[in-house]
């Protein structure tokens, strides 16, 4: 089992997809080494793109976050699950305009940005499709809405399939596949798109949006079934790093093997550089 690149594959590296929690943060504590490595990055000629499941947040609340801890960036710089799931809306769903949400305001706004109309569940106004998300103000009310439209024959897509969001509080944080789950037992439906990790359609839109191949491409995360397996899944370079949740042990019984593994993206940034200092 080899989990490493030659010096031509990593020279081919020219875009990272770069999961956030885990991978270039822990919590609200930035790795020693990230604003080095992004910096390494820029002057390599290297894009770089953080990517995140949790769609309770808009990308302007993560460009918040990422410049409070001191990394510059840009819309251009973030991508979500909620981008990904506006993308496979505006591919199967073209015509559709009325969304009925459950998510925060953060995933609403996101929405009303990108010219969908929200709408509350009424029945005076029919939503054309139903999207759930990470809801930190879910509703019994809005709940129940949304498996009544889901009934009726409503299109049902969810952001992303976390059953829990990580915490360090003392509460167990239900996430978007939990509610799906509630959704599914009321209605006997399951979401017809999940496009969030490990979902292909993260990637693809990172992809086409910068006119990348996929061998150009690395997907760096810190876990096996999500990063690592959306890398395997969308053909793309899978690189593991061992700063969250995953062990180089958990890798022996994972069906998901990384094409590259490093113990930090300190030591990605050595490699990509050391690459393109090799005749």
């Amino acid at each position: 089992m080899t989990m490493t690149l030659n010096h031509l594959q990593l020279k081919a590296i020219c875009h990272v997809a770069l999961d956030m929690d885990g991978t270039i943060y822990n919590g609200s504590t930035l790795f020693p080494y990230t604003l080095d490595f992004l910096a390494g990055l820029q002057e390599m000629g290297i894009g770089y793109t953080f990517l995140t499941n949790n769609s309770s947040k808009s990308v302007a609340e993560y460009l918040n976050k990422i410049h409070a801890l001191g990394i510059e960036a840009t819309r251009d710089n973030v991508y979500t699950s909620a981008l990904a799931t506006q993308k496979y809306i505006r591919n199967v769903y073209p015509d559709a305009n009325r969304v009925f949400i459950l998510g925060t305001s953060g995933l609403k706004q996101e929405f009303t940005d990108a010219g969908y109309t929200v709408v509350n569940g009424d029945l005076e106004l029919e939503p054309e499709l139903v999207v759930v998300g990470f809801d930190t103000t879910l509703t019994f009310e809005r709940l129940s809405k949304g498996a009544y439209w889901i009934k009726q024959g409503k299109p049902f897509i969810a952001t992303h399939p976390d059953y829990i969001c990580p915490t360090d509080e003392p509460m167990v944080l239900v996430d978007c596949g939990a509610v799906c789950a509630a959704l599914e037992k009321a209605t006997g439906i399951i979401p017809e798109a999940v496009p969030g990790k490990p979902n292909p359609l993260m990637l693809e839109g990172i992809l086409e949006e910068h006119g990348l191949k996929k061998h150009e491409l690395a997907m760096v995360g810190d876990r096996l079934y999500t990063d690592v397996a959306m890398a395997q899944e969308s053909g793309t370079v899978g690189v593991l790093v061992l700063t969250g949740e995953a062990t180089e042990a958990d890798i022996e019984t994972s069906p998901f093997t990384p094409d590259l593994l490093v113990p930090s993206i300190k030591e990605l940034g050595e490699k990509l550089r050391q690459s393109r200092n090799e005749l």
